[in-house]
């Protein structure tokens, strides 16, 4: 998938496009229907499908424009996960638009004729059921669609999808993300929830804690993955599988718990104090990780983390000594969760069998 940051970078082919239009925080399964369904549509006429998309979503932009976080919804993806599973989708190409006062402030008829016809030369444009554009939010589906007749494409509307009769929306997979209900997420995004990235450094503190000896530095070594949004739609404590640590590309997931969130233990002047972290230890490590420091040579790789069940909220400790304890009875837990994972798993397989 072809890449652009900002309209300049987009140059529109001589066939131009089938586009559609929208946020795609997490890229759920009413995304995935409406990106199947322009990826056809760009087929049969031969142009390639393209998605717009915005950063910052257009309501971070309002809500720090009026100095009202609470208006800001809670990010579901990070940039990076969104990019990647609209690849993962077939889109041929991505344009990120900066969400800026040019961008609010453009009257709808200005946004169909400078964006959708000269900057994308689109040919045919579908829209969600609720699309809004434009100044104020002026512009809706009618006047998009007189314009496509005026000005020479096609415009579609694409209905709500449900999934066992719950309408699947971007704020649906929030609320579920915030209650910690994991298998009702995975079920509206058709996948398990998961968050990538570079591990980066963090304090180093967690190899200290449990130590097996003054110096060995071998205790609840962590993963560092940062959130970089302010406001994520999950967080607290969770078992989860890794991906990315194995010698192989299709090496097995490695289990492990993590902490999503600000670490209120921690002194908030560390080194990656004031951010959103995903710290996450393996409970199993790699042969070659865990023959001297495990976890010394992830960083820099790119991982993935599947968060699959939470345990509890992020929790605040007295000291290091209850912190480390709380870790402890965390790894317990999450060896609880697999286990049981693992039974229900041979269950099913002995009943498939018979």
């Amino acid at each position: 998938m072809k890449i652009f940051r900002g309209l300049r970078s987009h140059t529109p082919g001589s066939a131009g496009c089938a586009l559609t239009i929208g946020n795609f925080d997490g890229v759920h399964r009413g995304h995935q229907a409406m990106l199947a369904l322009l990826n056809n549509e760009a087929q049969h006429r031969g142009v390639p499908s393209c998605v717009m998309t915005f950063e910052p979503h257009p309501r971070d932009y309002f809500a720090a424009l009026h100095q009202k976080p609470e208006l800001a919804p809670a990010r579901i993806a990070t940039l990076r996960d969104k990019l990647q599973e609209l690849e993962r989708c077939g889109v041929d190409e991505c344009v990120v638009l900066p969400f800026n006062a040019q961008l609010a402030s453009q009257l709808p008829q200005a946004f169909i004729e400078d964006t959708l016809v000269r900057a994308f030369g689109a040919r045919y444009v579908l829209v969600g059921d609720d699309f809004r554009f434009g100044a104020k939010r002026a512009g809706d589906y009618a006047m998009l669609d007189a314009a496509g007749n005026r000005l020479g494409f096609d415009v579609a509307r694409m209905q709500s999808y449900e999934v066992h009769g719950l309408r699947v929306s971007s704020s649906a997979v929030r609320e579920a993300l915030g209650a910690g209900r994991m298998d009702d997420v995975a079920a509206l995004l058709g996948r398990p929830y998961s968050i990538s990235g570079h591990v980066v450094h963090g304090r180093k503190l967690g190899r200290q804690l449990a130590e097996s000896a003054p110096g060995r530095n071998d205790g609840f070594r962590t993963l560092n993955l940062r959130f970089s949004h302010w406001k994520p739609a999950a967080s607290g404590i969770f078992a989860v599988h890794v991906h990315g640590l194995g010698p192989h590309a299709d090496s097995p997931p490695l289990p492990g718990v993590a902490n999503l969130g600000v670490r209120p233990s921690l002194d908030p002047a560390d080194v990656n104090g004031g951010r959103v972290l995903l710290e996450t230890h393996c409970l199993e490590w790699p042969a070659d990780m865990a023959a001297s420091l495990p976890g010394a040579e992830a960083y820099g790789k790119i991982v993935r983390v599947e968060l699959l069940h939470k345990l509890h909220d992020e929790l605040k400790y007295d000291s290091l000594d209850a912190l480390t304890q709380g870790i402890a009875r965390d790894c317990d837990d999450a060896r609880a969760f697999f286990a049981s994972l693992h039974t229900q798993t041979h269950r099913q397989t002995t009943r498939d069998r018979i």
